[in-house]
């Protein structure tokens, strides 16, 4: 009977051994071809990580995001971390510091500006453009001016939240790579030793088996 018993455990432990192989495999295929495929896309873009003396001479940076930046500086953008720097700390700064010379703008025409969040989305940005069409006590010439540099910024604004989502969307892919191969390394690890105790189960039922003969 406990032979029995023990060549029922150890035939689950092997099987749980075979299905933790087969899922590693899979999480193996999975963050290999997440890998693959992220480095393409980034391949692609043909994104260059700002140099030491561009970072320290670009006055839209944080310290923050200088910092970051630093750790990548003049190397080729090619994995996740590199993507969110850029996106974050790079393409976010310098869409930032856009909006407060739309806000310069606007303040040489004698629009106030309290009324509107510094620095500026492309949401607030077409409020602000609304805010000024509305304004009476600007001339035709100045709204016109304003406006087509609300406009502009908008349109930067557009195209950086863009490629900003992208990036981050790349890194979102990778992290999931990484998590993958992670995921998979423990499977492989449970394979091993759920197969090494289901044989250690038969070797013991057969002991079992003789000492019961």
């Amino acid at each position: 009977m406990r032979s029995t018993l023990d060549k029922l455990i150890s035939g689950t432990g092997i099987l749980l051994a075979l299905v933790l192989a087969v899922a590693g495999a899979l999480l193996t295929w999975g963050s290999v071809f997440i890998g693959d495929q992220v480095d393409q896309q980034f391949g692609d873009q043909d994104i260059t990580m700002p140099t030491k003396e561009a970072l320290e001479a670009d006055e839209s940076l944080t310290d923050e995001g200088r910092d970051t930046l630093m750790e990548f500086e003049g190397t080729t953008l090619n994995d996740g971390p590199k993507a969110r720097a850029y996106a974050d700390h790079y393409i976010q700064a310098h869409m930032n510091a856009s909006t407060f010379g739309v806000k310069a703008t606007l303040e040489e025409k004698g629009i106030p500006t309290d009324e509107f969040t510094f620095p500026l989305t492309y949401e607030s940005a077409g409020g602000v453009a609304k805010a000024v069409e509305a304004n009476t006590e600007i001339s035709d010439a100045d709204k016109a001016e304003v406006l087509e540099a609300v406009s502009g910024n908008r349109d930067s604004l557009f195209k950086g939240n863009t490629l900003r989502g992208l990036l981050l969307y790349g890194y979102a892919f990778a992290t999931m790579g990484v998590i993958a191969g992670y995921a998979a390394i423990g499977a492989f690890v449970g394979a091993a030793l759920f197969l090494i105790l289901g044989l250690l189960g038969l070797v013991h039922s057969r002991k079992v088996a003789r000492a019961e003969a």
